[in-house]
């Protein structure tokens, strides 16, 4: 296998280059294989690597597949599928209306709908649908919890509100804390952290407080992902989608309204995800800014 293929990185979730959650995107990527893919996804060394491909399905538009740097394959659609199609509409690899247009995304066994908004022929955001909330275990270990996340158990919301996995493409546990100091103390210890997640089928550990640094934002938060090998994420679509939902059903936020979600203060990368939950429908949205490209010599 040799040749040169291209590649992009995309800060997204933010209009600020080097803030948000950097991707990289593979485009072209149909020449590879998975054991590639992976590799290429350990080289660039992001929370995850996105490659695009031909669909294999009648209906879609595009195939992604995702990967994070310890090679472990993800079938979210967050940060790793909205930057991808951020690159894809501002190279010119999308056929778009003054407005925009409406496209379809092969995820895994998954069909999902994403619409590109332009304003003026300008690009200006992207929205992805992700699947219907699933709302699953209930932590009560919660000391255990604490310590792997370097922190007290008094830490923890005394609202009422759960530590709950929730899923809305990809399952993981949503922890609250009293406040945004909380969360900047967390000092995760991955090997306890995931023992905790993999008992409460879990893949991530979604840390948050009501206690935000914007007023337009409605919680603060920080991403720990062991399971997949991501110590900490700048901005996580996957659980913003599952926190927007938990925040609806506990009547936080109503059904209906734009829920702002702060993440990647503590990485120095602040990003913002809107994310919009009307009944099963979850929408998060979001922009991107292309930092960089090149090409692989493979």
């Amino acid at each position: 296998m040799t040749g040169l293929t291209p590649f992009s990185i995309v800060d997204v979730f933010t209009d600020e280059p080097l803030a948000g959650n950097p991707l990289a995107v593979v485009a072209d990527a149909q020449r590879l294989n998975s054991v590639a893919m992976a590799l290429i996804a350990r080289e660039f060394n992001q929370s995850e690597t996105t490659f695009l491909l031909p669909p294999t399905r009648t209906g879609a538009d595009w195939r992604l597949r995702s990967f994070t740097a310890a090679g472990i394959e993800v079938f979210g659609a967050g940060h790793n599928s909205l930057g991808a199609w951020w690159w894809l509409a501002a190279s010119g690899r999308l056929e778009l209306g003054e407005s925009g247009g409406a496209f379809v995304q092969e995820i895994g066994e998954r069909l999902l709908p994403v619409e590109v908004v332009c304003q003026a022929g300008r690009l200006a955001r992207v929205a992805l649908t992700q699947t219907a909330p699933v709302f699953g275990k209930v932590c009560t270990a919660l000391p255990e919890l604490a310590a792997a996340l370097g922190l007290e158990a008094s830490d923890f919301a005394a609202d009422g509100l759960p530590v709950q996995v929730v899923s809305t493409g990809a399952a993981h546990l949503l922890a609250p804390v009293r406040d945004r100091a909380a969360i900047t103390r967390a000092r995760p210890d991955s090997t306890r952290l995931a023992a905790v997640l993999r008992a409460v089928d879990g893949q991530g550990c979604y840390l948050f407080s009501l206690d935000p640094v914007s007023p337009k934002a409605v919680a603060h938060t920080r991403f720990f992902n062991p399971v997949e090998g991501i110590p900490e994420d700048p901005a996580t679509g996957s659980a913003a989608g599952p926190l927007a939902c938990y925040l609806v059903a506990h009547g936080v936020v109503d059904d209906g309204a734009v829920a702002v979600i702060e993440q990647g203060h503590a990485m120095g990368r602040p990003g913002k995800i809107e994310v919009r939950v009307k009944g099963n429908t979850v929408r998060v949205a979001g922009r991107g800014v292309v930092v960089a490209e090149g090409f692989l010599r493979i």
